[in-house]
């Protein structure tokens, strides 16, 4: 452990859109944030590669350049951005501490939480493959959808996000086969039943993907096999899509803060960033699960930095009003 400790107004804990507005915010506040990037700088947007649903942009941009430029703007006003993690905090004192990389201790006045959650995927080579080349394969049927218009394409999951997911892509895409790993659905009923009454989906039960295939450059179908008979076969598809569930990143929180059954961070109020901390706000995918768009994130990591704002002004003005009763 470092022996010297550093001390902050403002600790922003991951990058994406959500971290780098709340940086944007918090620096022209003149809140002098020092935002630590995490393990993936930029967060899940820089395995997209186009962008064509954020406000500003016309003519589209790529996740990467867009992390990129938010980056830059944050850094303009005098954001501290750094490489490196978080991996241990204190949160049951007045001082909200931190380790970062397991050596430097932080000391912050407050903490904007941006850690995002992760896509769970299957974990194929061939999965993995298409994901990185960013050809074929998506976790964001709202995100990605556009681009197979009258296409054929493949999702994976049996949950009522699934489910969703499927829909949405029906309206879009000339078909979408729905693979479903058991005999049923997980979803609720309306869900389910939606997918089960949408022409253009069919939903194959009892059905598991063996392998992404593709030209090396781009998905043309998927491989599956019945897990009750094992009979393989191929579907013809341009993408894949994978709905089986979001991680959000927040183990490291979990002794402090308030977490629901899947690890989200509970908002202590809301319509707020507050979480049960006094001085601690989360912001973007690491609190929702619902919407889970660069858009929501970044308007959540404005209303974090506000949060903050007023919570440093407010602990100011204590600090007056006590020392005027004192003299």
């Amino acid at each position: 452990m470092s022996d010297t400790i550093e001390k902050v107004k403002c600790l922003i804990i991951g990058s994406g859109p959500a971290g780098y507005t709340a940086a944007i915010y918090a620096s022209r506040a003149n809140m002098a944030p020092v935002l630590y990037q995490g393990e993936q700088p930029g967060g899940q947007l820089t395995t997209t590669n186009d962008v064509e649903n954020f406000p500003g942009y016309p003519d589209g941009i790529t996740g990467p350049e867009m992390m990129t430029q938010l980056q830059k703007q944050a850094e303009r006003f005098g954001t501290d951005v750094r490489h490196g993690w978080i991996t241990k905090v204190d949160f049951s004192g007045d001082i909200h501490k931190v380790w970062v990389n397991g050596e430097t201790e932080i000391h912050a006045s407050t903490i904007i939480i941006s850690t995002g959650a992760s896509a769970k995927y299957l974990g194929l080579p061939s999965e993995q493959k298409y994901l990185k080349l960013g050809g074929g394969v998506s976790a964001c049927a709202v995100c990605d959808g556009f681009f197979y218009r009258n296409q054929e394409v493949v999702i994976v999951g049996a949950g009522d996000s699934a489910c969703e997911e499927a829909h949405y892509l029906s309206k879009l895409c000339k078909k979408v086969t729905m693979l479903v790993r058991r005999d049923e659905f997980r979803a609720s009923k309306i869900m389910a039943n939606r997918v089960k009454n949408t022409e253009n989906i069919e939903i194959l039960y009892n059905t598991e993907t063996d392998e992404v295939l593709g030209d090396g450059q781009v998905v043309t179908g998927v491989r599956v096999f019945n897990n009750l008979t094992d009979e393989k076969f191929e579907i013809p598809a341009t993408g894949f899509f994978v709905a089986i569930g979001h991680k959000p990143n927040t183990d490291i929180f979990k002794d402090y803060l308030d977490l629901d059954e899947t690890g989200y961070i509970i908002n202590a109020k809301p319509g707020t960033s507050k979480t049960n901390v006094d001085g601690v706000f989360v912001s973007g995918d690491a609190a929702d699960h619902v919407y889970r768009q660069a858009i929501t994130a970044a308007g959540t990591g404005c209303m974090a930095a506000l949060d903050a704002e007023r919570y440093l002004a407010a602990k100011d003005a204590d600090f007056e009003v006590a020392t005027s009763t004192y003299n």
